[in-house]
Protein backbone atom coordinates (compact mmCIF):
# COMPACT_ATOMS: atom_id res chain seq x y z
CA UNK A 1 0.00 0.00 0.00
CA UNK A 2 3.00 2.35 0.59
CA UNK A 3 4.47 1.53 -2.23
CA UNK A 4 1.27 2.36 -4.41
CA UNK A 5 0.73 5.78 -2.75
CA UNK A 6 4.42 6.27 -3.48
CA UNK A 7 4.36 6.10 -7.11
CA UNK A 8 0.82 8.31 -6.94
CA UNK A 9 2.47 10.71 -5.20
CA UNK A 10 5.51 10.65 -7.66
CA UNK A 11 3.06 11.03 -10.81
CA UNK A 12 1.01 13.68 -9.36
CA UNK A 13 4.58 15.74 -8.85
CA UNK A 14 4.93 14.62 -12.31
CA UNK A 15 1.85 15.84 -13.41
CA UNK A 16 1.96 19.45 -11.62
CA UNK A 17 5.83 19.79 -13.40
CA UNK A 18 4.54 18.98 -16.77
CA UNK A 19 1.40 21.32 -16.59
CA UNK A 20 3.98 23.64 -15.11
CA UNK A 21 6.12 24.25 -17.57
CA UNK A 22 3.13 24.24 -20.61
CA UNK A 23 2.13 27.31 -18.89
CA UNK A 24 5.38 28.78 -18.62
CA UNK A 25 6.03 28.04 -22.13
CA UNK A 26 3.04 29.44 -23.37
CA UNK A 27 2.71 32.70 -21.46
CA UNK A 28 6.13 33.76 -21.75
CA UNK A 29 8.05 32.00 -25.03
CA UNK A 30 5.01 30.87 -27.47
CA UNK A 31 2.23 29.66 -28.44
CA UNK A 32 -0.13 28.74 -31.42
CA UNK A 33 -2.62 30.89 -33.12
CA UNK A 34 -4.77 30.10 -35.98
CA UNK A 35 -5.14 33.04 -38.66
CA UNK A 36 -8.85 33.75 -39.60
CA UNK A 37 -9.24 36.02 -42.65
CA UNK A 38 -7.79 37.60 -45.83
CA UNK A 39 -6.25 40.55 -44.00
CA UNK A 40 -2.40 39.08 -44.41
CA UNK A 41 -2.82 37.21 -47.78
CA UNK A 42 -0.42 36.74 -49.73
CA UNK A 43 1.58 36.00 -46.84
CA UNK A 44 -1.18 34.55 -44.92
CA UNK A 45 -3.98 32.61 -45.25
CA UNK A 46 -7.20 31.94 -43.18
CA UNK A 47 -6.68 28.57 -41.25
CA UNK A 48 -2.73 28.86 -41.56
CA UNK A 49 -1.70 28.12 -37.86
CA UNK A 50 1.17 29.87 -36.50
CA UNK A 51 3.73 29.89 -33.56
CA UNK A 52 3.89 33.39 -31.78
CA UNK A 53 7.27 34.20 -30.97
CA UNK A 54 6.95 35.85 -27.22
CA UNK A 55 10.34 36.07 -26.04
CA UNK A 56 12.20 37.90 -28.34
CA UNK A 57 10.80 41.48 -27.56
CA UNK A 58 11.53 41.16 -23.63
CA UNK A 59 15.78 41.96 -25.49
CA UNK A 60 14.89 44.06 -28.28
CA UNK A 61 11.92 46.32 -29.87
CA UNK A 62 9.66 45.11 -32.62
CA UNK A 63 11.73 45.78 -36.51
CA UNK A 64 9.46 47.47 -39.07
CA UNK A 65 8.12 44.48 -41.64
CA UNK A 66 7.49 42.14 -38.57
CA UNK A 67 4.26 40.20 -38.57
CA UNK A 68 2.88 41.09 -34.98
CA UNK A 69 -0.08 39.45 -33.14
CA UNK A 70 -2.29 41.74 -30.64
CA UNK A 71 -5.40 41.75 -28.97
CA UNK A 72 -8.47 44.07 -29.78
CA UNK A 73 -10.56 45.58 -27.15
CA UNK A 74 -13.81 42.66 -28.79
CA UNK A 75 -11.36 39.91 -27.85
CA UNK A 76 -10.04 38.99 -31.01
CA UNK A 77 -6.43 38.79 -32.14
CA UNK A 78 -5.26 40.84 -34.98
CA UNK A 79 -2.34 39.48 -37.18
CA UNK A 80 -0.58 42.69 -38.88
CA UNK A 81 2.68 44.15 -40.33
CA UNK A 82 4.77 46.86 -38.45
CA UNK A 83 5.34 49.76 -40.89
CA UNK A 84 5.63 52.41 -39.01
CA UNK A 85 8.37 52.66 -35.58
CA UNK A 86 7.59 54.90 -32.25
CA UNK A 87 8.23 58.28 -33.44
CA UNK A 88 8.12 58.14 -36.67
CA UNK A 89 5.37 60.14 -39.12
CA UNK A 90 2.96 58.18 -41.26
CA UNK A 91 0.99 59.61 -44.30
CA UNK A 92 -0.67 57.70 -47.14
CA UNK A 93 -0.91 59.47 -50.38
CA UNK A 94 -3.56 59.68 -52.01
CA UNK A 95 -2.14 57.13 -54.85
CA UNK A 96 -1.79 55.20 -52.25
CA UNK A 97 1.51 55.33 -51.15
CA UNK A 98 3.16 55.22 -47.43
CA UNK A 99 5.30 57.62 -46.52
CA UNK A 100 7.89 57.74 -43.69
CA UNK A 101 9.05 60.95 -42.04
CA UNK A 102 8.28 62.12 -45.76
CA UNK A 103 10.08 59.36 -47.45
CA UNK A 104 8.52 57.26 -49.56
CA UNK A 105 8.98 53.53 -48.06
CA UNK A 106 10.50 50.78 -50.19
CA UNK A 107 8.52 47.73 -49.61
CA UNK A 108 7.41 44.33 -51.07
CA UNK A 109 4.43 43.84 -49.11
CA UNK A 110 1.14 44.39 -49.95
CA UNK A 111 1.29 45.32 -53.66
CA UNK A 112 -1.79 46.15 -54.32
CA UNK A 113 -2.56 50.25 -54.47
CA UNK A 114 -4.52 51.76 -50.89
CA UNK A 115 -8.22 52.77 -51.97
CA UNK A 116 -8.39 54.48 -48.98
CA UNK A 117 -5.59 55.85 -46.58
CA UNK A 118 -7.98 56.66 -43.67
CA UNK A 119 -6.62 58.19 -40.53
CA UNK A 120 -3.07 58.40 -42.34
CA UNK A 121 -4.25 60.42 -45.02
CA UNK A 122 -2.95 63.65 -43.05
CA UNK A 123 -0.49 62.05 -41.71
CA UNK A 124 -0.14 60.81 -38.10
CA UNK A 125 2.81 61.31 -35.58
CA UNK A 126 3.61 58.22 -33.82
CA UNK A 127 4.53 58.46 -30.27
CA UNK A 128 7.18 56.97 -28.08
CA UNK A 129 5.79 53.27 -28.25
CA UNK A 130 3.20 53.59 -30.78
CA UNK A 131 3.30 51.13 -33.76
CA UNK A 132 1.39 51.49 -37.14
CA UNK A 133 0.45 48.43 -38.52
CA UNK A 134 -1.10 47.18 -42.02
CA UNK A 135 -2.40 44.20 -43.34
CA UNK A 136 -0.57 42.86 -46.64
CA UNK A 137 -4.36 42.62 -48.44
CA UNK A 138 -4.47 46.38 -47.73
CA UNK A 139 -8.19 47.18 -49.30
CA UNK A 140 -9.01 44.12 -47.09
CA UNK A 141 -7.57 45.07 -43.57
CA UNK A 142 -8.63 46.31 -40.76
CA UNK A 143 -5.50 48.12 -39.23
CA UNK A 144 -4.03 51.28 -37.59
CA UNK A 145 -5.90 53.23 -41.09
CA UNK A 146 -9.17 53.00 -38.69
CA UNK A 147 -9.98 54.68 -35.72
CA UNK A 148 -11.30 51.43 -34.22
CA UNK A 149 -7.58 49.52 -34.41
CA UNK A 150 -5.15 53.28 -34.64
CA UNK A 151 -2.12 52.78 -33.35
CA UNK A 152 -0.61 49.97 -31.59
CA UNK A 153 0.80 50.55 -27.98
CA UNK A 154 3.74 48.39 -27.52
CA UNK A 155 2.84 47.05 -24.26
CA UNK A 156 -0.48 45.57 -26.32
CA UNK A 157 1.87 43.35 -28.60
CA UNK A 158 1.91 39.87 -27.63
CA UNK A 159 4.77 38.67 -29.56
CA UNK A 160 5.93 38.39 -33.25
CA UNK A 161 4.25 35.24 -35.32
CA UNK A 162 7.48 33.45 -36.48
CA UNK A 163 6.70 30.11 -37.77
CA UNK A 164 3.73 28.97 -40.26
CA UNK A 165 3.21 24.85 -38.55
CA UNK A 166 0.17 24.17 -40.69
CA UNK A 167 -0.92 23.60 -43.68
CA UNK A 168 2.11 21.06 -43.64
CA UNK A 169 3.30 21.85 -46.94
CA UNK A 170 4.42 25.42 -46.35
CA UNK A 171 5.68 24.55 -42.87
CA UNK A 172 8.45 27.49 -42.63
CA UNK A 173 9.62 30.53 -40.65
CA UNK A 174 7.86 34.16 -41.91
CA UNK A 175 9.68 37.24 -42.95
Amino acid sequence: MNRIMRELLNTAIYLLCVLGAVWLVITFVGQRTEVEGASMENTLHNGDNLIVDKLSYRFHDPDRFDIIVFPQEDGRYFIKRIIGLPGESVRIDEDGFIYINGENLQESYGKEVMRDPGLAKDGIQLGADEYFVLGDNRNDSMDSRMAEVGPIVGERIIGRAWLRIYPFDQIGFLK
